[in-house]
């Protein structure tokens, strides 16, 4: 995959250090993991901002499918967030 485009929605450095242990459901060398967790978190961010579809997220991001996967592994583990 391409490196990513800067969007405004990216998350940020101090932002990642500080969700980033809340998020990493796996471990980062997990055979099933195939996209950065920054990059898919990242991803779900331009979503929340933009309001586009998951089909219409931009093609320098992860697959919509693989984004959509990982929010459903968030949202069961942290159900009222």
């Amino acid at each position: 995959m391409p490196p990513s485009h800067n969007y405004p929605s990216d998350v940020k450095d101090d932002e990642w250090v500080f969700v980033a242990r809340c998020l990493a459901l796996l471990r980062e060398e997990a055979p099933q993991r195939r996209h950065p967790l920054r990059a898919l978190f990242s991803a779900l961010r331009y979503l929340g901002h933009t309001g586009c579809q998951w089909r219409y997220l931009p093609h320098d991001l992860p697959p919509w499918q693989a984004i959509y996967q990982q929010w459903t592994r968030w949202r069961a583990e942290y159900p009222g967030v």
